[in-house]
């Protein structure tokens, strides 16, 4: 039910608003409010007189403070973090730049090849020292360097021992110019643990031991296609993978050969496979079927040399 007195719509008396004490609204004081003298002042109105900086008598000197210990952690109790190591990475190589070559077999085969081209040969002391004591006429002068300075180029796990030499990557021939005889190896898709093909640098001649002097490496765009041009010149083409169809040491092997080695894991291509004569197996006894590329191509190469040679 509506309050009759405070009903809006009912008319309001003359003179002011009506309130419950009976005051109309006129009635209250013109400026503030009623009996605000009376009320005592507010605390912030009351100031504190500033209390005066006390002052040190002359000659007095400042008492020293009490000793505290150093609440810093005690790191002598725990184990030293590892020392993280840095991790080396190779300067980026132009392709059509010198490649480097390190490690003594390497060089030295390399400076004993005339078709090599030079543009510098760094070696420490012992290095020219043993050079010296080989009696070989070296193409350039080597210039005295600390293992730090073959280090910041090669590595520091690589084992320079004590050269390094920047050349000429050497002339690929063509495969039209390759002579049918002996032995042809050819890798399809081999690489490297980065996925990458190995290029005749540092790494790949250090592994091969002065091979790569030595051995002619013919790179193609098209296996199949180049297969296919060592079959025009009588060259039998045998392929190697782990599900052939007959023994490698069973098959009637003659030269001039050539072996195709499939990379890790995946094999020969399907096209590769299909391109072959044949494609044979290594047999091994037990239950190991197959082999890494390195070991299988070690293999075969011993059983196809001595099947020609006693063939012939």
């Amino acid at each position: 039910m509506r309050n009759r007195d405070n009903d809006p719509r009912k008319p309001r008396p003359k003179g002011g608003v009506a309130r419950p004490d009976g005051r109309r609204g006129d009635d209250r004081p013109k400026h503030g409010r009623s009996g605000a003298e009376n009320r005592p002042p507010r605390r912030d109105t009351t100031f504190k007189q500033d209390r005066p900086f006390k002052q040190e008598r002359s000659g007095q000197e400042r008492p020293k403070q009490a000793f505290r210990p150093d609440f810093k952690r005690d790191r002598s109790s725990k184990p030293d973090r590892p020392f993280k190591k840095k991790i080396w990475r190779p300067q980026a190589r132009d392709h059509d730049g010198p490649v480097i070559l390190y490690g003594w077999h390497s060089v030295k085969a390399a400076l004993e090849n005339p078709a090599r081209r030079f543009h510098r040969v760094l070696a420490t002391e012992n290095a020219l020292h043993r050079l010296s004591e080989t009696g070989m006429t070296l193409p350039i002068t080597p210039k005295l360097a600390k293992p730090e300075e073959i280090e910041a180029l090669v590595g520091p796990d690589a084992v320079h021992q004590g050269i390094l030499a920047e050349a000429d990557p050497l002339a690929s021939p063509d495969i039209d110019d390759l002579a049918p005889r002996g032995l042809v190896l050819v890798l399809d898709h081999i690489t490297d643990p980065s996925r990458h093909s190995p290029e005749q640098t540092g790494v790949l001649a250090k592994a091969a031991s002065a091979a790569l002097e030595h051995v002619p490496i013919v790179t193609v765009p098209n296996l199949a296609r180049a297969l296919g041009a060592l079959q025009d010149k009588n060259i039998f083409v045998v392929g190697l993978d782990s599900s052939g169809e007959a023994d490698l040491a069973t098959v009637p092997l003659r030269a001039p050969l050539a072996l195709v080695i499939g990379a890790e894991g995946k094999g020969l291509r399907q096209l590769t496979r299909t391109t072959c004569d044949v494609v044979a197996r290594i047999a091994l006894p037990g239950v190991i079927k197959s082999l890494n590329v390195s070991n299988a191509t070690a293999l075969a190469l011993y059983v196809a040399s001595e099947r020609i040679k006693a063939n012939t």
